[in-house]
């Protein structure tokens, strides 16, 4: 038997701020097989809720092209640390402190940021994306770009540019309306409004949905959501939305006296990468290649010019935005937009003093 030569771009490089890991693949009686492996792509920033450094990126593009190349590899598993959190996009310290104001350097940014959602498009693996908590913003763009998502039902979804001076364009507008229609993408990316994994399920977001909240060792559905399918006085589908008032309090109080658990939805994942697995492995590639199409046709189209626009937003709105996040106090952080739009419209103009009167403070 001959040896295989070495088509990674760094042969040996030792991650730093993600893991990769080789996890055995399971038969169908869930007995580990030998030879076989799925490569698990863990994104470990989990104090920061998973948020993505220039770093982390980086380390995401080589992973993903390792796992691509590997011949022993089934299926790659993108996910978070922890159970808050998948990802919730790029780390907005980062872009605050660096970034901001800096548009030649936040192209440079946004070109690995490209790089790593293509990264994904094209691995010759299927890649499972396990949600285990918050797919925001980028999160959710690099979680659309994935073949497949699961979710843990504590999981929450949806986008945060226009509510921090950014657009949803690394990918968002690009895939959101493929999943779920134009409408509720319109709904998404303005409004910036989070959906239960529930109602992600619903609407064909993510294709699976499991608990993970265990309550005297018993496993619960989420009780912040409302999971009976009944329609309201209106004739809406309520299905997947959050309770409120006293009912929210209540389903607070509830999880507190929870534990959380993820076994069932590794099993779930791990039982998709079996499923994965029992086919010929030459013709999946090609069917995954033949329906992402759909998906590159637009981001294609699209990428160059948004990185362009994205990197001299950095100089106005994505500046304000970024710096408010954080900077702001907790449960402050964004702008005054009713302000924002009043000075814009008198004719302040974009400068320094014009972003510094914005910022929230601490009181």
């Amino acid at each position: 038997m001959s040896e295989f030569k070495d088509h990674n771009l760094v042969p040996g490089y030792e991650y730093r701020e993600i893991k990769y890991e080789l996890r055995p693949a399971k038969d169908e009686q869930g007995r580990p097989v030998e030879g076989l492996y799925n490569a698990w792509i863990i994104l470990n920033n989990p104090r920061q809720l998973n948020s993505y450094t220039t770093q982390m990126v980086k380390e995401v593009i080589l992973a993903f092209r390792q796992a691509s190349n590997s011949r022993n590899v089934v299926a790659v598993i993108f996910t978070g640390e922890g159970d808050r959190a998948f990802c919730t996009g790029g780390n907005t310290k980062e872009y605050a402190e660096y970034y901001a104001g800096q548009p030649e350097e936040y192209r440079q940014y946004m070109r690995l940021f490209n790089d790593m959602v293509t990264s994904i498009l094209q691995c010759d693996k299927p890649v499972i994306c396990r949600v285990n908590g918050m797919r925001i913003a980028g999160g959710q763009e690099i979680g659309m770009a994935c073949d497949f998502s699961i979710a843990s039902d504590m999981a929450v979804f949806g986008q945060a540019g226009p509510k921090h001076g950014s657009a949803p364009d690394g990918g968002s507008t690009d895939f959101l309306p493929l999943f779920v229609g134009i409408e509720w993408a319109m709904i998404s990316g303005t409004l910036c409004e989070h959906w239960s994994a529930y109602k992600a399920y619903r609407l064909g977001l993510i294709s699976d949905v499991v608990p993970v909240l265990k309550k005297d060792g018993e496993f619960i559905a989420n009780p912040l959501v409302i999971t009976d399918r009944w329609i309201d006085e209106r004739g809406r589908i309520v299905y997947g939305e959050f309770k409120s008032g006293e009912e929210r309090e209540k389903a607070k109080a509830l999880i507190a006296e929870c534990e959380t658990d993820l076994s069932l939805l590794d099993r779930a994942v791990e039982q998709l990468a079996t499923r994965l697995m029992l086919t010929m492995p030459g013709v999946l590639t090609k069917t995954i290649e033949s329906l992402r199409k759909h998906k590159l046709v637009h981001w294609d189209k699209n990428r160059e010019s948004n990185r362009a626009w994205l990197a001299l937003n950095m100089m106005t709105e994505a500046k304000l935005g970024f710096r408010a996040f954080n900077e702001g106090p907790k449960g402050q952080r964004e702008v005054d937009f009713i302000q924002m739009r009043r000075m814009l419209a008198e004719g302040h103009r974009w400068s320094d003093a014009f972003i510094e009167s914005l910022i929230p403070k601490k009181s």
